[in-house]
């Protein structure tokens, strides 16, 4: 049976759906080629992903679900959750509550990890082709401005791509939002007449974030479509170097009886990346860039380091990685 048709006052604007649907046609060719297949769509229920359920729906009718992801660590979640089913009643959209539980540890993580699980699950039943979720251009300059702060290099410094993977999943994993700003999308969600849920976190001092949104609304001078710009070309950046960290290793590191042994001929921004899939592939966790950092001095010293659960020591113009030697327990 036919979906119902959404009520005329839930479709956007015919220029913001325009210009919506030409941004998701240059990130999601195929698409826009084979209208057989079906967007996923991610949705909270807070002003983003409601604006982006709104546009994708009418962008593609008869071609969009939804689902809503109940972390179940807030009460309001199941509520939240459930007026999101309702909007997409309204809207003609099939719509799935995702219940997951968090393991413990970082919470943050912990969340995103099942969340992403969860929806690719879903996709999978659903014969969904794509997911598209609502990051934008605040999202971008926030987290670059944050990354900033911290003193992070390139690999922390890079933007969301506008089109990616699902993690652990050949599934896109869509960002058509990411020229939109913020105020443009509630705009979408207030012209709709409908109510978004506010998440408290988002008003909390506490978080670095929630300083710098504050602190990039009072300041009228500063461009947050470049800042968010910046970001995206700092993506390429990274990927431009990770491209030559693997030239840096089919070259330059090779096996040997202990562990591996690295000659280094790249710049520094390559030799770090090498360093730590030296650690990663001989089985330990992959390392911060403080740690690697530190490593690479102490090797251009010449003095031998140690790193996770290993050994690496200069000679011969290279380094030797290997496991250190497990100690004898005295009793």
């Amino acid at each position: 049976m036919d979906s119902p048709a959404p009520e005329p006052a839930l479709i956007p604007p015919a220029e913001a759906l325009g210009r919506f649907h030409a941004g998701l046609a240059a990130i999601w060719p195929e698409g826009a080629h084979d209208p057989a297949l079906r967007l996923g769509v991610a949705v909270s229920g807070g002003p983003d992903s409601l604006a982006l359920l709104l546009l994708a729906s009418a962008a593609l009718p008869g071609r969009v679900e939804a689902a809503t992801v109940d972390h179940r660590l807030r009460r309001e979640s199941a509520r939240e959750a459930a007026d999101v089913a309702a909007l997409c009643a309204r809207l003609g959209v099939p719509h799935a509550v995702l219940a997951v539980t968090v393991a413990p540890g970082n919470v943050q993580a912990e969340a995103r990890a099942a969340r992403y699980a969860a929806m690719a699950a879903w996709m999978a039943e659903r014969g969904i082709a794509a997911l598209a979720s609502a990051h934008h251009a605040d999202d971008q300059a926030e987290t670059l401005l944050m990354r900033l702060n911290r003193g992070s290099g390139v690999a922390g410094l890079a933007g969301t791509r506008s089109r990616g993977r699902v993690p652990e999943t050949a599934f896109p994993l869509l960002r058509p939002l990411l020229d939109w700003r913020r105020a443009e999308l509630a705009e979408v969600v207030e012209g709709a007449g409908v109510e978004a849920a506010q998440d408290p976190s988002n008003r909390d001092d506490r978080y670095d974030r929630v300083r710098i949104r504050k602190a990039l609304a009072g300041a009228d001078w500063l461009d947050v479509a470049a800042v968010a710009r910046s970001a995206e070309h700092l993506a390429d950046a990274d990927a431009a170097l990770e491209w030559m960290a693997g030239l840096e290793w089919r070259s330059c590191v090779k096996k040997e009886p202990m562990g591996l042994r690295y000659r280094p001929q790249a710049p520094r921004a390559v030799v770090l990346r090498v360093l730590a899939r030296c650690v990663t592939e001989l089985g330990g966790e992959a390392p911060r860039g403080s740690a690697v950092a530190r490593l690479l001095v102490s090797l251009q010293e010449g003095r031998p380091a140690s790193i996770g659960e290993l050994v690496v020591r200069p000679n011969a113009g290279g380094w030797s990685f290997a496991r250190a030697p497990v100690r004898a327990v005295r009793r």
